[in-house]
C-alpha cells in the first residue's frame, strides 16, 4: 500500500510540474502530435485503401469463387502467354454440365465482360461496358438492384433481348423520366430495360470500368452478338465459405473439365481454375511495404518530438534539483523520484498522441468520394501505445539522473 501511495504521489507531482508550465508543456508535447499524427494517419490511409480495394475486388469477383477459364492469372514478369495461346475456350455446354452436375458448388454461372459498345434511347448516348452473364450471376458476385428487377430463368436461358443497366447509364438515358420498361439499343439492337444496379462508384481497380456505366444483359444474348468476335467467357463457381470446401470443389471441377475435354492422364490441363487469393497476397505485399515506408518517415517526425520532450525533462529536472535534494533527505526512495519524471515525460508524449489522433479523428470528418476515411480502434491504440513508448524512451534518462542524485549536492544547487 505504500508503493502504491507513491507512485500515486508521483503522478500528482508530475501533473502538479506539467500544470505550471503551460507554454512549456504545450510546446513540448507539439513535436509527438506532429509524430503520431503522421504514423497514425499513414495507417488509416492505407487501411482505408485496403478495405476499398478488397470491397471492389469482392463486389468484382465474389467471395470465395473460383474462375474456370482459359488463361491462368499469374503475378509475375515474364508471363508465358505462348503456353495458352492455343487452349480452347470455355464452352457453353461445359457451363451447363457443371452447372448441372457440380453438387458440391453454391452457384455456377458463365460470365463475360470484355466487350465495350454504345448504349443510346432517343437522342442520349454513351459508350459501356457490355456483361453477358447467366441467370447465377448475383449469387457469385455483388449486383444489388435499386430499380426494377434482376433477370428472370427464362430469360437468362433463352437468351432474351433484356437488360440490366448501371446507375449512371439509367441516369443519362432516362431524362428524369422512369427508366424500367423502355427499350434502349445496344450497339444497334432493341433492349428492354428491366432492372438498374444500385449505384457503386468509381472502380479504383479498373474491372471491367465502373458498375455505374455496365450494362448486363443474358449471356446467350451477348453470345449470339459477339459470336463474330469469340466470346472469352469464364465459368465462375461460387463455393461454399470454408477453405476446405474450396479445395474439394476445385478438386471436382478439374475431374469434371478433364473428363469433358478428354484429357489424358499425363496431359496438362487445357484451362485454368483461378482464384482471389494470388490478388489479395499480390496487395498484402504492396500494403506490407505501404505500412512500413509510411512508419520510417513518420518516425523522424517523432524521433523529432522525442528528443524535444527528452531536452524538455533535462531542464525539469536542472530546475527542480533542489526541490529533489530536500525530497531524498526527508526519505524519499529513488523510485519515487524516478516516477515523478518518467510519469511526467509519458503524460507529455500521450497527451501528443491524442491531440495528433484528434487531427486525424477530424480529417475522417471531411467528406472524401474516391477514398473514405475510416480511423479504427486498432490505429488508435496503436498511435496510444506508440506515443507512451516514445514518452518512457525519452524520460528514462532523466529520471534516471534525478532519481541517482546525492541529496546532500541537489539540496546545495541552486
Amino acid at each position: 500500500m505504500k508503493f502504491l501511495r507513491q507512485v500515486f504521489e508521483s503522478l500528482l507531482f508530475a501533473y502538479q510540474a506539467l500544470r505550471s508550465n503551460i507554454m512549456r508543456t504545450t510546446l513540448s508535447l507539439l513535436g509527438v502530435s506532429v509524430g503520431i499524427f503522421a504514423i497514425v494517419a499513414v495507417f488509416t490511409a492505407v487501411d482505408s485503401l485496403n478495405g476499398k480495394i478488397r470491397s471492389e475486388i469482392d463486389s468484382f469477383a465474389g467471395s470465395g469463387v473460383l474462375y474456370v477459364g482459359k488463361w491462368p492469372w499469374l503475378m509475375q514478369n515474364n508471363y508465358p502467354w505462348w503456353k495458352y495461346l492455343n487452349r480452347p475456350e470455355i464452352k457453353y455446354s461445359e457451363f451447363r454440365y457443371l452447372k448441372e452436375n457440380l453438387t458440391s458448388a453454391k452457384a455456377v454461372a458463365i460470365i463475360d465482360g470484355g466487350r465495350t459498345g454504345t448504349v443510346s434511347s432517343g437522342s442520349n448516348s454513351m459508350d459501356i461496358n457490355i456483361t453477358g452473364a447467366s441467370y447465377d450471376y448475383n449469387q457469385v458476385t455483388s449486383c444489388p438492384i435499386s430499380d426494377g428487377r434482376y433477370f428472370l430463368p427464362i430469360e437468362a436461358d433463352n437468351g432474351l433481348n433484356v437488360a440490366i443497366i448501371g446507375s449512371k447509364v439509367a441516369a443519362n438515358l432516362s431524362n428524369g423520366e422512369p427508366i424500367i420498361g423502355r427499350i434502349i439499343k445496344l450497339n444497334g439492337i432493341k433492349f428492354a430495360v428491366i432492372g438498374v444496379i444500385e449505384q457503386k462508384g468509381n472502380d479504383m481497380l479498373g474491372f471491367g470500368g465502373s458498375p455505374d456505366e455496365k450494362v448486363i444483359i443474358p449471356y446467350l444474348t451477348y453470345a449470339s452478338i459477339f459470336q463474330k468476335d469469340r466470346p472469352q467467357p469464364d465459368i465462375s463457381v461460387k463455393a461454399f465459405e470454408d477453405d476446405v470446401n474450396q479445395q474439394n470443389l476445385e478438386g471436382d471441377i478439374t475431374g469434371m473439365m478433364r473428363s469433358l475435354r478428354s484429357i489424358k492422364p499425363k496431359q496438362e490441363d487445357s484451362f485454368s481454375i483461378n482464384r482471389m487469393d494470388g490478388l489479395n497476397q499480390f496487395f498484402d505485399g504492396i500494403f506490407s511495404v505501404l505500412n512500413v515506408a509510411g512508419a520510417l518517415i513518420a518516425g523522424f517526425s517523432l524521433l523529432v518530438g522525442g528528443f524535444g520532450i527528452a531536452n524538455i525533462m533535462f531542464v525539469s529536472v536542472k530546475e527542480r534539483t533542489n526541490i529533489i535534494g530536500i525530497q531524498k533527505s526527508l526519505g524519499a526512495k529513488n523510485y519515487f523520484i524516478l516516477f515523478q519524471f518518467l510519469f511526467e515525460a509519458v503524460f507529455l508524449s500521450l497527451i501528443g498522441g491524442l491531440v495528433g489522433i484528434g487531427l486525424v479523428v477530424l480529417i475522417t470528418f471531411i467528406p472524401q468520394d474516391a477514398l473514405p476515411l475510416s480511423l479504427s480502434f486498432k490505429n488508435v491504440l496503436s498511435g496510444l501505445m506508440i506515443s507512451s513508448f516514445i514518452g518512457i524512451l525519452s524520460g528514462i534518462i532523466p529520471a534516471w539522473v534525478a532519481a541517482k542524485m546525492d541529496p546532500v549536492i541537489a539540496i546545495r544547487s541552486k
